[in-house]
């Protein structure tokens, strides 16, 4: 799908062809003496438009307007959430009817942050998945056209947005394939087409070469499984060599049984969603391409899948983790931190100036922050403070929780230097606490997005995050 910026007024708006034309009105609207505007004001005097964020009214081949079906779309005071609200309800009221080319205009000149919601709401509300249908539908709209009263002021923020969309939909596109079609080597293969891209090299390394890296800990997850792992290095080389980079390490496991812990039957399908972090690693790296920032960023991707067999690790397991550390394993079902506690000391060899991990960490940060906010651990206040800022600024939004010393007492052992879990409370920062031990060497923050990174139900799916968050993050640094 394709996105334009446009200098366009209601007038403007208003001669533009297209198969759909929604105008966003703010109750700071005045009218003017064009006839959309009147249009508009008439709708909101009779009551047939409620001024009522996400409240809309359909009208089909109005009379003047060039568009073919026009939607009048409140949007309150005009707020990101309230706009994002009345996109979607937008789009779906439209998306029907064949529309190829749809015009999206403020009546009101808007902020940065309404504007990138706008971009981001008509992506989603759109988005369809068809690699693995046999006649596939797919996204029926082709092109958006964004209209604002002055399009100079906001190329920036619309190009970052548009090139948010791009990662968001690269990372949903990898988390939703079923696990048989995103192995780690189809990861890995994801991972190369993206070096033929601008500044982005690629590296993968197999079973042998991780091995001789001595990554204990990530080669007893894939054990179990007769796909062979993968570890993708991917980099993007933006500034000087002599800048040093910023790490993203995502979890890629590409099916989740749970090993021999293995998971109960229902919703187990879902569990091809724990690859997500790793998807938005990949996402983060397409959007970078696209906007060529001055900085230096690594991605790396532990990928493997957690399945048993006669070679599977067992509870109580021992093993040596690439830092040296031993590690008792109590429960298999645990075994994101242990791909990425080796992930996370092989980002040592960079010299980062900060290393953030991504994985669909724990069923506890599901209950604790449901599907609105990503779990936030950090024991650096400035990195917190930054990623909390990037949420805020992207609309995808994280939380920063504790990570007191004495939340590590419980995984403490009498058989190695660490069990991998410390019991059902708090598990979402005794998971966090497990990740520290590996990180001493650089600045970390750890996102856990296992309420994040995907819908269940009937809206089932991946939602691409923390694709925008984690690409604002870094903006921010270019700068």
């Amino acid at each position: 799908m394709n996105f334009e910026l446009e200098t366009l007024d209601l007038n403007g708006a208003a001669k533009v062809k297209c198969d759909a034309l929604i105008v966003l009105i703010s109750t700071s609207f005045k009218p003017g003496k064009d006839n959309l505007s009147m249009l508009v004001a008439q709708a909101l005097k009779a009551g047939d438009l409620e001024s009522k964020s996400g409240k809309a009214l359909v009208l089909y081949r109005p009379t003047g307007p060039a568009c073919t079906r026009a939607v009048l779309a409140h949007v309150g005071e005009g707020s990101a959430n309230e706009v994002i609200k009345a996109v979607k309800a937008a789009v779906l009221a439209v998306k029907a009817g064949n529309v190829k080319k749809l015009v999206i205009c403020f009546a009101t000149l808007p902020q940065e942050a309404p504007l990138r919601a706008a971009v981001i709401a008509a992506a989603e509300a759109s988005y369809v998945f068809t690699t693995t249908k046999s006649k596939p539908e797919g996204r029926v709209i082709q092109r958006v056209v964004i209209g604002v009263s002055n399009s100079s002021g906001f190329k920036l923020v619309f190009d970052r947005a548009v090139a948010a969309v791009a990662g968001i939909e690269f990372a949903k596109e990898w988390a939703n394939r079923p696990a048989n079609h995103a192995t780690p080597a189809r990861l890995a293969d994801a991972a190369r087409s993206l070096a033929k891209l601008a500044n982005i090299k690629c590296e993968v390394l197999g079973p042998k070469q991780v091995e001789k890296l001595g990554m204990g800990a990530f080669m007893a997850v894939a054990q179990g499984s007769e796909e062979p792992l993968r570890f993708i290095v991917l980099r993007y080389d933006g500034a000087l060599k002599s800048a040093a980079p910023t790490v993203l390490v995502g979890k890629g496991i590409t099916f989740d049984s749970g090993g021999i812990s293995i998971k109960p039957a229902a919703d187990m399908d879902e569990m091809k969603f724990d690859m997500s972090g790793a998807a938005s690693v990949l996402g983060v790296f397409l959007a970078l391409a696209q906007l060529k920032p001055a900085i230096n960023v690594i991605g790396l991707i532990p990928s493997c899948e957690n399945l048993l067999d006669g070679r599977s690790v067992k509870p109580g397991d021992v093993v040596t983790s690439m830092s040296g550390q031993t590690i008792e394993i109590l429960n298999t079902d645990a075994e994101g931190r242990l791909v990425l506690c080796d992930a996370l000391t092989y980002a040592e060899r960079f010299k980062p100036r900060a290393v953030v991990d991504i994985a669909t960490l724990t069923g506890a940060c599901v209950i604790a922050l449901g599907g609105v906010r990503s779990g936030l651990f950090s024991a650096d206040d400035e990195l917190a403070a930054a990623l909390v800022s990037a949420g805020e600024s992207s609309l995808d939004l994280c939380w920063r929780l504790p990570l007191d010393d004495d939340y590590a007492e419980g995984l403490k052992t009498s058989f190695a230097d660490v069990a991998n879990v410390a019991g059902r409370a708090g598990g979402a920062i005794t998971a966090a606490k497990f990740l520290q031990r590996f990180t001493e060497k650089f600045p970390w923050a750890h996102l856990d997005i296992a309420g994040t990174a995907w819908k269940s139900g009937t809206a089932k799916g991946a939602t691409g995050r923390p694709v925008a968050l984690l690409l604002e993050y870094l903006l921010t640094l270019a700068k």
